[in-house]
């Protein structure tokens, strides 16, 4: 495609589509071709300025400080309505603009919606108390207010479920917020914008300020009239957020990397374990942060569950990601496909052996696209960088372990903290494991379950706070405490009541 005939989006800020005041914009790829298929604004400090003034003041004055909770629960809903209708189109976009399944998008946008119906049936449910204090004659209850504008950072890897986790909660809350999406998947959040506008919200509630994270990310988290700061992505990122959030006593959620154990017992149901196993890196072409990387195995299984798992692999289909047939997509990113090869020669350099793939794809069907083959590693000790680092990528470490005691030390024995899985027909193990693992999500004889009622975050290096769930909307809200005398005369001012 010619300039000309590329998808050419604006920003979305304080209601209205402007152009970026740097008058530049991005190309954004197509990664199954790598052809460039949209021009996305490149955003500025100066961009990032007018969206934070366009948040603020719509927090401040216009409709939505006066709009009840009740209210904002209506729009809310009215915006998954829309969504839901126009799911198929939005995932198509982000088909185009990250390269994952079409079958997986298309489930993830028509589950999106249940955020923002649940957000907004919980809108008017968040009760302040009446507490029953020691001192006579006083009243004294709590109330739960917003904290003003929120920033919502996302990955390129689910965009608009990204985008869901952070925005439901925030604008039940009451918050207004500006949305940064990443600079290689922007169109979905740019589409959405148009549903936030078609919903009623009013102007300047919900920004879209796009462009890279040095240019507008940086000046958005480091705004003084920033008071929140919601990020998924990488840990460096992430604590680089958190440090610069730190200097203005912003509120920080971050969910941020995973190295997640995928830990197989010897009573488990093996056929089981194997689609589980496979589900958890395979599935999304590895880029979840909830990833099973690494495959821990019990001795006993470990050949047979190695032979089941390659023989599965193998039939991996891959390919266009818009055909409903293809099964292992590219990766999304120039970037990301030479760190997924890196990692790959890393591993082999620190002797695991690689018995599936262990290179870029060279089928006919994958075409100019960024594919890698599904690689798999096995005789991987705990201490390689392949077992230590997120590859977020179609690569899977297998470990052996020989007792319960030695699986949980390995699987805890990361920075990271996200996730874990428990292939067991042991009921008493499955308690005891999920009791034990470091990680704020533990599947059993499952993995990549989520669900818009139930928290998801990290331990460790893996994030603060909490998403989804009535624990989300905490997180987007700061609490007053008010004190009412009864006393028919002031008392005696020098001392403390």
């Amino acid at each position: 495609m010619t300039m000309s005939q590329l998808e050419k989006y604006q920003m979305y800020i304080g209601g209205k589509w402007v152009d970026p005041l740097s008058v530049a914009w991005l190309e954004s790829d197509n990664p199954y071709d790598g052809k460039p298929w949209a021009l996305i604004p490149r955003g500025n400090e100066e961009d990032a300025n007018r969206a934070v003034a366009a948040a603020k003041a719509a927090y401040t004055s216009g409709d939505w400080p006066g709009m009840n909770a009740t209210s904002r629960g209506a729009l809310l809903r009215r915006l998954g309505d829309l969504v839901a209708r126009d799911a198929e189109r939005l995932a198509a976009v982000e088909v185009r603009d990250n390269g994952k399944l079409i079958n997986e998008m298309s489930v993830q946008l028509k589950y999106v919606p249940q955020w923002y119906y649940y957000f907004g049936g919980l809108a008017d449910k968040v009760e302040g108390a009446v507490i029953p204090t020691d001192k006579a004659n006083m009243f004294n209850y709590t109330r739960h207010e917003p904290l003003g504008v929120v920033v919502a950072i996302t990955a390129w890897n689910s965009p608009l479920l990204l985008t869901a986790y952070k925005l439901a909660p925030a604008l039940a809350a009451g918050n207004t917020v500006v949305l940064k999406p990443s600079e290689y998947t922007s169109a979905s959040a740019l589409e959405f914008a148009k549903l936030v506008e078609e919903a009623g919200f009013p102007p300047g509630v919900v920004n879209v300020a796009t462009g890279y994270g040095r240019e507008v990310g940086e000046a958005l988290i480091s705004h003084p009239d920033v008071a929140k700061v919601a990020f998924t992505g990488g840990s460096a990122t992430g604590k680089h957020i958190y440090e610069t959030a730190a200097s203005g006593l912003k509120r920080v959620t971050l969910e941020l990397g995973g190295k997640s154990p995928n830990i197989v017992f010897e009573d488990a149901d093996l056929e089981d374990a194997v689609k589980g196993a496979i589900s958890g890196i395979f599935a999304a072409t590895g880029q979840t942060c909830v990833a099973g990387s690494r495959l821990l195995l019990h001795e006993r299984v470990h050949d047979e569950f190695v032979d089941r798992l390659l023989e599965t692999a193998k039939t991996a289909r891959m390919g266009d990601p818009m055909d409903v047939e293809t099964q292992v997509g590219p990766v999304t990113t120039p970037p990301q496909y030479e760190k997924v090869l890196n990692y790959i020669d890393i591993a082999k350099d620190e002797g695991a052996t690689c018995v599936l793939g262990g290179h870029a794809a060279q089928r006919p069907e994958c075409g100019d696209g960024w594919f890698v083959e599904p690689t798999i590693f096995d005789d991987v000790t705990n201490d390689m960088r392949i077992a230590q680092e997120e590859v977020f990528g179609p690569v899977l470490s297998v470990i052996r372990f020989g007792d319960e005691e030695e699986a949980v030390e390995i699987a805890n024995d990361v920075m990271y903290g996200l996730a874990a899985g428990v292939w067991t027909q042991n009921v008493r193990r499955a308690i005891t494991m999920a009791d034990r693992l470091q990680a704020g999500t533990v599947w059993v004889n499952t993995y990549r379950a989520i669900s818009f009622m139930s928290p998801f975050g990290g331990y460790k290096m893996s994030g603060l706070g909490r998403e989804n769930g009535a624990d989300a909307i905490r997180e987007y809200l700061q609490t007053k405490s008010v004190w009412i005398s009864t006393a028919s005369e002031v008392p005696n001012p020098f001392v403390l009541r």
